[in-house]
């Protein structure tokens, strides 16, 4: 009887322990929010194109104001100018664009000059200095320059890119040709 009875309560309790209540109320869904973005764009970083004169009306610097083209730059990013040194000619007869990171000096007959640049997380400046008491229109005129913003998480994680090498930037930060906004300067005067 004993056997009887403790295996009744065993049962019991078992039966007892499976069993759910009633199901409550359903909740209220909560409010939409706005997507945010993947954070693997923030590491990818910008490459944008820009030209222009360097005259003594704008005192041979161009400047450009990053939040004005959409551009944004973190503090500690690193922001790289390359010129475009020439456009030489290849085995096939095709062309390719040499490309030259800034600082750039290069000696003329009258002396040294210097392509230069500095930068805040707000703004760019690219300028000409030297010691010659005038450029020519070859060193000031149609000067063209692509602006690579390098995201610190990726210098952080890659300590291997060639920054003097233009098209080993593009391949680290996965960009093309395509990629490559092209932007006008605001010339101001200081």
């Amino acid at each position: 009887m004993k056997t009887k009875s403790s295996l009744f309560l065993i049962t019991l309790f078992l039966f007892l322990m499976s069993c759910e209540g009633p199901m409550g109320p359903a909740g209220y869904d909560g409010q939409d929010g706005q997507d945010g973005q993947d954070g693997q764009d923030a590491e990818i970083g910008t490459i944008f194109e820009v030209s222009g004169d360097f005259t003594s009306e704008n005192e041979y610097s161009l400047y450009y104001a990053f939040e004005d083209y959409g551009v944004t730059v973190y503090d500690g990013d690193a922001v790289l100018v390359y010129i475009l040194w020439e456009i030489a000619e290849t085995n096939d007869g095709g062309t390719i664009d040499v490309w030259r990171l800034l600082p750039q000096p290069f000696f003329t007959e009258d002396g040294v000059v210097q392509y230069n640049y500095d930068f805040t997380y707000a703004d760019l400046q690219i300028y000409l200095e030297g010691t010659v008491s005038s450029y020519l229109p070859s060193e000031t005129d149609d000067q063209v320059f692509r602006i690579a913003v390098l995201p610190a998480v990726l210098l952080a994680k890659d300590n291997s890119i060639d920054v003097s090498d233009f098209n080993s930037v593009m391949k680290s930060m996965n960009k093309n040709l395509n990629s490559i906004g092209k932007i006008n300067p605001t010339i101001q005067v200081k």
